[in-house]
């Protein structure tokens, strides 16, 4: 498989980037022995970029298959976190060494999914610990991952950020504060600047997968965007996506019963209406509507985010 270098970073990297997110607790929660064994075959294949992230949970799935692995030190780790303070990412950064069982991890990202360009005031202290634990060796390089095209174009100007992680999909599903073009535009004042850049959400967490590979050729051609991350939860996923990044010829046809199966749902029987998951969704997918919680299905992107902060564990990606 191909390999792109990060921006300006050196860093060398496939243009496949094996997300964990839909594998972990927030979304199919499969076995950890399921998980690694996915990864691990990624591995094998080729793949040396993997994403993952403190709210994920999905450490262990990557420490399994690193430890199988012979060559673990070649695979570069990206993970993130939510943090607003300095303690708190210190901690997490930490943490993420611990349970990956590194000295340092490669790409950490401040985890920004819903935040605009106001999360550099509002996190001041948790990006003062990254760059510290950049200082210290802790971090190869420092990033910041969201769904807002307004913090997207102000990280181009951040120049203590290396790397850029953005919502694109040739849908516009998922992007915040405007649309498409407007994300287009905030793409190519980070590719300008010469910062790294990666993407997410090609398949807008699902909904394009019945138009995977004109999905995926868009991302791809996007000037900038050198590598797609994408989310895998069984061996067929990874060895259609394994093709797809090695350019192999597929016949359109063949993928035809490929459609969006994932489903967020909210159990009526255990709800008890406190409106927290409306807050914490990222995408502004929940509403409360004459006192319940109601899914936008056209806007949400599956991510799971809004799971773990339900305190009466009524909500289910299924």
């Amino acid at each position: 498989m191909k390999k792109r270098t990060l921006g300006s970073t050196g860093l060398e990297v496939t243009e496949l980037c094996v997300g964990t997110l839909p594998m972990g607790p927030l979304q199919a929660n499969i076995p950890v022995e399921k998980g690694s064994e996915i990864l691990l075959k990624a591995m094998e294949s080729g793949v040396n970029f993997f994403d993952t992230a403190q709210m994920y949970r999905t450490y262990p799935y990557l420490l399994k298959a690193l430890k199988q692995f012979g060559n673990a030190k070649d695979i570069v780790i990206a993970s993130k976190c939510a943090a607003p303070g300095y303690k708190e990412m210190e901690d997490a950064i930490e943490e993420a060494m611990r349970e990956l069982e590194r000295d340092y991890i490669d790409i950490f990202h401040i985890h920004a999914a819903r935040a605009d360009e106001t999360v550099f005031e509002q996190r001041a202290g948790a990006i003062e610990a990254l760059l510290k634990a950049k200082e210290k060796g802790y971090v190869r390089f420092a990033g910041i991952s969201s769904h807002h095209t307004g913090l997207i174009s102000k990280a181009a100007t951040v120049p203590e950020l290396d790397i850029v992680f953005p919502i694109i999909n040739k849908a516009g599903i998922g992007i915040l504060g405007g649309g498409l073009p407007e994300m287009l535009q905030s793409i190519e004042l980070v590719h300008k600047s010469g910062k790294g850049m990666y993407a997410m959400k090609a398949l807008a967490g699902g909904h394009l997968v019945g138009e995977m590979l004109d999905a995926i050729a868009y991302v791809r051609a996007i000037p900038g965007l050198e590598v797609v991350s994408m989310g895998v939860v069984a061996m067929e996923e990874l060895a259609l996506q394994l093709r797809i990044f090695n350019d192999e010829k597929i016949d359109p046809a063949s993928l035809a019963h490929l459609k969006a199966s994932k489903q967020l749902k909210i159990v009526p029987s255990l709800c008890k209406p406190c409106g927290i998951c409306a807050t914490k969704c990222p995408n502004g997918a929940i509403s409360m509507i004459d006192n319940f919680p109601v899914v936008d299905r056209v806007i949400c992107v599956l991510c799971g985010y809004c799971t773990p902060t339900c305190p009466q564990f009524a909500i289910r990606l299924i």
